[in-house]
């Protein structure tokens, strides 16, 4: 199944397996040979600590290859108008406005404002275009975004 990054998703995944793969193994590598040269491991922590930290490395380095294995890259077409994959807007709700960034499942940060194409609102806003009001209902009830830029 394809994973939809933008080209800075896709970039931070790269960046994180390539220090996963060089600085953090090799850091790992120095603990667990420190830990060795204490003697008896059975009983010794630093070395059970480090086993672990390697451990959880390595997985994480398989999820990163598989993820970037599969990893399509959404471009915002230019001269489009309406909201895609990739697209920043800004909206306005109440008299707050709000910056949102349309992103693949796997780069989502609510506080940052990047939210899913999957999500109920990224789903609402793909496709509107400048002036459209979004509908959207939450726990607290229905709410209005009207779109006022997409950059």
């Amino acid at each position: 199944m394809a994973r939809i990054f933008t080209e800075e998703g896709l970039k931070k995944l790269n960046d994180e397996l390539n220090e996963r793969r060089t600085t953090l193994r090799y850091e790992i590598s120095a603990a667990i040979k420190d830990a060795k040269e204490q003697g008896d491991l059975s009983e010794n922590a630093d070395y059970s600590d480090a086993k672990h930290r390697q451990n959880e490395n390595e997985s994480r380095i398989g999820d990163l290859e598989a993820m970037l294995k599969e990893a399509v890259i959404a471009t915002k077409q230019k001269g489009v108008s309406a909201v895609a994959m990739g697209s920043k807007l800004t909206v306005k709700i109440k008299e707050r406005e709000l910056h949102f960034e349309i992103v693949g499942s796997n780069e989502v940060d609510p506080a940052s404002g990047k939210i899913s194409n999957e999500s109920p609102l990224g789903k609402e806003f793909i496709g509107k275009k400048k002036g459209d009001t979004v509908k959207v209902t939450a726990p607290s009830g229905e709410l209005s975004y009207e779109i006022i830029a997409i950059h």
